[in-house]
């Protein structure tokens, strides 16, 4: 029987699927990548702007997107006593650490939309907004 090749010597795969399964379920769903992108791209925002930066997120969705990242110290949440009452948000230094892989899936999936929208023709009128994952045909 031939041995496995370890393509990444010093790799250990079995040992950090955990790591991988706990930043999965963490940043798992729609919106909490895209809400540390805005804050990592566009720095400190109230709540009413980031909803609006964040296309498509329901005011109770972005609430409960903020909590778990609050929780998890990704993002920070000040209460600003200003009349009325202003609350914002900011990514933590702890949240930044994210800032450089959130960047590079950004690239990442553009290129991937150039190619899949080059090498397929039904997906090419789609507008730019348009989430795009090539699936094959049922």
């Amino acid at each position: 029987m031939k041995a496995a090749v370890n393509r990444h010597p010093g790799c250990d795969y079995k040992g950090k699927t955990r790591g991988l399964n706990d930043a999965m379920e963490l940043l798992q769903g729609k919106w909490k990548v895209l809400i540390i992108a805005v804050l990592c791209c566009r720095g400190r925002k109230r709540f009413t702007e980031l909803q609006q930066e964040v296309e498509g997120i329901s005011a109770r969705m972005l609430t409960r997107e903020l909590q778990v990242l609050e929780l998890n110290q990704l993002v920070q949440r000040t209460v600003c006593s200003t009349k009325p009452v202003t609350v914002q948000y900011e990514i933590t230094p702890y949240g930044k650490t994210l800032e450089q892989i959130v960047m590079q899936l950004m690239d990442w999936g553009l290129g991937h939309r150039r190619r899949i929208m080059s090498a397929t023709l039904s997906v090419s009128s789609l507008p730019d907004s348009s989430p795009l994952c090539a699936q094959p045909d049922n």
